[in-house]
């Protein structure tokens, strides 16, 4: 193919990912040869795993990726910045901020989202718009060797007194996704909390003044729990054999790897109601100003298949391909009960940003030391 062609194919890239050709009209084969007439690209994402998937897609194509790892509160401002000053770095992002991803960069058209036309019967509709690469789960965990099974069947119990002080988690106000959820429960899942409350209290819930997530959240800060730095530390705290009074906790299933060593002991709270966690999506987008638009596009329909997104799904994350299978080293277990997960609705990602901060002082308020 004559690099005309491939500048040629290159001007209009952009303009087709607005109109997403069928599975039968996408020619796998043109892409990947106007994706060797271009430039390298770099791929932004908050985990270093990005950079083995970058080499993985090197190494199988003969063309250059650079996978880079960019902290989620800063790369929202750098690709913002790129696309302001006209000097594209990141190619293609994968953003693990999904508020600020819906309220900052879609809307100021300096990305696109693209979905594979031949992966697109497997991509589910609440992951195409914007594309979900994948989710990063958030489970509510014990310590399996303590317990033969998970101490609480509720997320209310969590706020008795017998968990005062007993539960771990990351401090919420340095983990906006944390935020989010709350804004998410109390937009869609709210009266799922309300019917918790009922089931575990024998008693409806009074929602005259506040929601149900409201109460909740207030009634679990006002509970004391601990506040930890990291997802790692709070896994510590869950996770630590040899404990006798070890605590509860919500983290990250990736924390789980630990548990293959026998560093931690845990296992997913599989029962609790109304749900056992959270799975923050991270959404797969390309800089509208990339010099190399089906190399983009190539590297983005390579993170939907098992073998692109691997790295991501063997520490404890589900691809937003529902083909790709669980990896059979991934330590949690998380994705027969993935649809115990409240997903992340997209339609109100723009809410979500706009009252981070009410969240933030509803949880200060609320938190007793």
């Amino acid at each position: 193919m004559s690099r005309l062609l491939n500048s040629f194919i290159g001007s209009v890239a952009l303009l087709a990912l607005a109109a997403p050709l069928s599975a039968e009209d996408f020619d796998l084969d043109a892409l990947i040869e106007a994706a060797r007439g271009e430039e390298a690209i770099t791929a932004y994402a908050s985990t270093g795993k990005i950079k083995t998937s970058a080499e993985a897609f090197t190494e199988k194509y003969g063309i250059e990726v650079i996978g880079s790892k960019v902290p989620s509160s800063a790369q929202i401002e750098m690709v913002i910045r790129e696309a302001q000053s006209g000097n594209v770095v990141g190619d293609v992002i994968v953003s693990a901020d999904a508020a600020a991803t819906l309220a900052e960069v879609v809307p100021s058209g300096i990305v696109m989202s693209w979905v594979p036309p031949d992966l697109a019967s497997t991509i589910p509709e609440d992951s195409r718009d914007p594309l979900v690469v994948y989710r990063d789960p958030a489970v509510w965990t014990y310590n399996s060797e303590k317990y033969e099974s998970c101490p609480v069947d509720n997320i209310w119990a969590l706020t008795d007194p017998e968990w005062n002080r007993k539960v771990a988690l990351s401090d919420p106000l340095n983990k906006p996704g944390y935020l989010d959820w709350f804004n998410q429960m109390e937009a869609h899942w709210d009266q799922s909390v309300a019917d918790a409350y009922e089931m575990h209290y024998g008693k409806a819930l009074d929602t005259g003044s506040q929601s149900a997530t409201a109460s909740w959240v207030q009634a679990f800060a006002s509970n004391s729990p601990l506040l930890t730095d990291s997802d790692s530390a709070a896994s510590e705290a869950i996770g630590m054999p040899g404990q006798d009074e070890p605590f509860m906790g919500l983290i990250s299933t990736a924390k789980y790897r630990d548990t293959l060593t026998g560093k931690l002991s845990m296992k997913i709270c599989e029962d609790i109601k109304p749900y056992i966690g959270f799975a923050n999506p991270n959404f797969g987008l390309i800089a509208v100003g990339t010099k190399s638009p089906n190399l983009a596009k190539l590297f983005l329909r390579f993170m939907m298949t098992a073998e692109g997104v691997s790295p991501m799904t063997r520490d404890g994350k589900v691809s937003g391909n529902s083909a790709v299978p669980r990896h059979p080293e991934e330590a949690s277990g998380v994705n027969p009960f993935s649809d115990r997960l409240t997903p992340h609705n997209a339609a109100t990602g723009h809410d979500d940003f706009d009252k981070r901060q009410d969240w933030q002082d509803f949880w200060r308020l609320s938190y007793k030391r």
